[in-house]
């Protein structure tokens, strides 16, 4: 079965919704088992339909911001693809996020809707953070919210059967859409064009606070279709997607890469390896993503209990350097031999390079593959901006259809990381063989990545200088077996004051995400700097690294 084609640059997500409908309408689209939840692809556009108008009677219009704080559930998909038919710009939430982060989001995005669970690991949690930010939701009727903490906010929609104070239920949007005509809903599309902002997704910053990256039609699509190609994916795939749909590895390599090449979705709501496992058997899944931490738990999984993943041909490995005998492993005991790597950022919607399901195992493992296709890459010497020759290493640089907007409301942020020919600077130091692959060496920027997820260190110094007890903080990553990179803080205590690791953690807890709390804090009296001053985080690594015994995790062998 082939999927039929459409030119890239020429066509929105709601107009791919309505192809997919149209032409392989009988095909499975969307596959929950445990909810009993199989939609072919008309009956999806059908369910995206009813979502478009539901937001367009709640008053939302084209190219207004609606955020989504949820774990990978059924409505989240509908959101994506009902709000990209009406207009509306889709804000993702990280469900690690807590108030202190999700406050400067919904402030910063101008998000006019944020539609939530009611927790993932527990009960309320983020309904509590919600009225806790915003109390006048206790008084208000759904859609009339004024609050003076986000002044642009003014729906709120929860996912669940409980009747919320001041918030409409997710199949309120069903019965209200029902104002809304066909006729009005297709001129909504009409309106739309491929390379108008449809997507917008927060990625960390030096500079300290996260920056939202405003992605197309175009820019999501297209890399979608692009890696979609480097899978050999039809109709006839199933991708099992346990990756969070509020990062581009799920709602672009995942949902999206499925949409363009007409293959079925089968999401895990909540990581965890058993349900992976599960839904691949369930599904017959021909295809599984995830980061390596996510593979290494299903190997474990695999050992302790029988399942059967004789129907895995592919997937893709990414967000993380792979370990070689993890992606050995995959291959030979999951039987995905086809599995490929990915390298990207959110700003390039967000796969620059991939490898190929015939390349050799070892190139696999060894670099993150060659550009995507209608994807250019340099490697650039970033003192002097010139282009570098084969086998020397320098920054990564890329172009194409694939690049950002910009980051929304932060004019010189963009400037700083597009420059005046179009090309994405990276800040990774990368080496390119003759053939074109890529091996990742190092970075430019200071960024720590944790089991898939960036943390920028600023972001969290930013928030514990809040700590009146800290006079100075330097946070830096740390080697780790298990995730990648971990959080070490180096702390000054102001004179007078005593600050205890357990304390600082639970100054941390329920104000910022679970991964960026230090699960390292070492005390100090001073910094190692420079002549001029500057304080050298390379070297605080270092003495991370000695003190915490971390040595052998150093040496881990990566992709």
């Amino acid at each position: 079965m082939k999927a039929p084609h459409f030119e890239i640059g020429k066509i929105t997500i709601g107009q791919m919704v309505d192809l997919m409908a149209d032409e392989l309408g009988d095909n499975i689209a969307l596959m929950y088992p445990k909810r009993g939840i199989k939609l072919n692809y008309r009956e999806f556009r059908d369910v995206c339909n009813q979502v478009a108008k539901g937001l367009m009677a709640l008053g939302v219009q084209k190219g207004e911001h609606i955020a989504v704080w949820a774990n990978n559930v059924p409505q989240w998909i509908y959101a994506q693809f009902g709000s990209a038919k009406m207009g509306a710009v889709l804000v993702t939430v990280n469900t690690s996020y807590r108030s202190f982060e999700l406050e400067y989001l919904l402030k910063q995005s101008d998000s006019t809707t944020l539609i939530l669970v009611n927790g993932i690991k527990e009960k309320d949690e983020y309904v509590n953070i919600m009225y806790e930010l915003c109390p006048e939701l206790n008084e208000c009727a759904p859609g009339k919210l004024d609050c003076p903490r986000l002044p642009k906010l003014k729906n709120v929609v929860y996912i669940g059967a409980e009747k919320m104070p001041g918030m409409f239920n997710w199949n309120d949007l069903y019965d209200i859409g029902k104002k809304i005509s066909d006729r009005e809903l297709k001129a909504r599309e009409e309106s739309l064009g491929p390379g108008e902002v449809i997507n917008m997704q927060y990625t960390s910053g030096t500079t300290g606070f996260p920056k939202g990256v405003m992605l197309t039609h175009t820019n999501i699509m297209g890399n979608a279709l692009s890696q979609a190609e480097c899978l050999n994916f039809t109709p006839d795939d199933c991708l099992c997607i346990p990756v969070p749909f509020f990062h581009c590895f799920g709602c672009v390599m995942g949902t999206l890469l499925c949409l363009v090449s007409g293959a079925t979705m089968a999401p895990v709501e909540s990581f965890n390896a058993k349900a992976v496992l599960e839904t691949v058997q369930e599904c017959k899944a021909t295809a599984v993503h995830g980061v390596p931490t996510m593979f290494i738990a299903e190997l474990e999984e695999m050992e302790k209990n029988k399942y059967d993943t004789s129907t895995l041909r592919t997937g893709i490995m990414a967000g993380a350097p792979c370990p070689i005998e993890v992606m050995k492993a995959v291959v030979n005991k999951m039987g995905a031999g086809e599995i490929c790597i990915t390298y990207g950022q959110t700003e390039s919607s967000p796969g620059i390079t991939m490898t190929r399901a015939a390349d050799p195992i070892e190139l696999r493992v060894s670099t993150v593959g060659r550009a995507l296709p209608n994807v250019e890459v340099k490697i650039i010497n970033p003192e002097t901006g010139e282009k570098v020759t084969p086998g020397v290493q320098g920054e990564l640089c890329s172009r194409g259809y694939h690049v950002m907007s910009g980051y929304y409301n932060m004019p010189e942020a963009t400037t700083q990381a597009i420059d005046s020919d179009g090309w994405l600077h990276t800040g990774d130091l990368a080496v390119m063989d003759e053939d074109g692959n890529c091996k990742i060496t190092g970075r430019l920027k200071d960024m720590i990545i944790r089991g898939g997820e960036n943390i920028y260190p600023r972001e969290i110094e930013e928030f514990l200088y809040t700590n009146p007890k800290i006079k100075d903080i330097q946070v830096v990553g740390v080697p780790s077996r298990k995730y990648g990179e971990e959080v070490a803080a180096f702390i000054q205590v102001k004179d007078g004051e005593e600050l205890t690791e357990e304390e600082l953690k639970e100054f941390c807890r329920g104000k910022v995400a679970r991964h960026k709390i230090p699960a390292f804090v070492l005390f100090v009296d001073q910094y190692p700097t420079t002549a001029s001053g500057k304080i050298q985080k390379y070297k605080l690594r270092e003495i991370a690294i000695r003190e915490l015994d971390r040595e052998e995790d150093s040496k881990i062998e990566t992709a």
